[in-house]
């Protein structure tokens, strides 16, 4: 008796320890890859660390300098709070109309439409923005085509025009990420009981007093999900200004329009050198995300009161 009860204690040992020997190569690998290189950073920050040469330490100067004295910083804070406006926010206009349309159980062929809208989503963010840069081209583009012969306007010079630089990405991350978007929302509308729709419909509402009646209150959780989600991704868009203005040599274009917070991070840290000030630029760039989504969140929770 006492051996089998010692067995038996040693097998439910092991059925608890079990779990934990299963997931242990995520938290070894979270452990080594995430959470040490975060400390890191942060430890980095206080140092004026470069590639090259001694490493001294500082305190708070270099987050000091960045927000006061540092010529590029500020600018890229507001160009990437642009983009994330225009870029990313302005996705939702689309996307939730579009999601609206494909969520009708009369629409044929929806399959094929949500493939359609997806597919910019997993193309290559290079060969996006090889395609729009021959888009964008001054002399030889579509657009300044259709803007000369169609609508008889002046050319513009996309990608020489700190203005026009600004919506040349913004078009391009609404293009790519509108579909990404609108499945989110159609997978939120689905959700929805068709029942409440064929009740409404028996009293008479129109498809717009259905919406918004029945699927903007109901789809409110995932438009706060979707937004957090872009307030985030507006914040590190560096592939497609990168790319489309010339990497590092161009640092953005004329008055470095484009240099987005994530661009002048990579520059500081990859091309200048510069570890230090570029673990500095990534904490000042995660306190500002984290500040814009409290304040979306609690615009979130205002507005679920009001209509409480």
């Amino acid at each position: 008796m006492p051996k089998r009860s010692l067995r038996k204690t040693s097998f439910l040992g092991s059925q608890k320890l079990a779990p934990y020997v299963f997931i242990s190569p995520f938290i070894i690998s979270f452990l080594v890859f995430g959470l040490y290189p975060i400390g890191y950073s942060i430890t980095m920050s206080f140092w004026k660390w470069t590639s090259n040469g001694p490493q001294e330490f500082v305190g708070f100067r270099n987050y000091i300098k960045l927000l006061t004295s540092d010529p590029f910083f500020l600018r890229t804070l507001w160009t990437s709070f642009v983009l994330m406006i225009f870029g990313s926010g302005l996705q939702h206009l689309f996307a939730l109309p579009l999601a609206i349309f494909l969520n009708d159980s009369k629409i044929k062929g929806k399959d094929f439409f949500q493939l359609t809208y997806f597919l910019p989503y997993i193309t290559s963010t290079v060969s996006i923005v090889l395609i729009f840069s021959q888009l964008f081209d001054e002399n030889y583009g579509w657009l300044n085509y259709i803007l000369t012969s169609w609508l008889h306007l002046n050319p513009v010079k996309w990608l020489n025009n700190p203005t026009a630089i600004k919506t040349s990405i913004a078009i391009m991350l609404n293009w790519r990420f509108i579909g990404w978007n609108t499945l989110i929302y159609v997978a939120g509308l689905q959700s929805i009981d068709r029942s409440l729709y064929e009740a409404a419909e028996i009293d008479g509402a129109s498809k717009v007093q259905q919406a918004i009646r029945i699927t903007l209150p109901l789809l409110k959780p995932i438009i706060f999900f979707t937004l957090t989600l872009s307030i985030i991704g507006g914040f590190q868009v560096f592939d497609e200004a990168f790319v489309l203005l010339g990497g590092y040599t161009r640092m953005g274009g004329p008055q470095n329009a484009g240099l987005t917070t994530a661009f002048y991070l990579m520059a500081m840290g990859f091309e200048f050198g510069r570890l230090g000030k570029g673990s500095a630029v990534a904490w000042l760039m995660f306190i500002v995300i984290i500040l814009l989504n409290i304040l979306h969140r609690q615009i979130g929770h205002r507005e679920k009161r009001r209509t409480a």
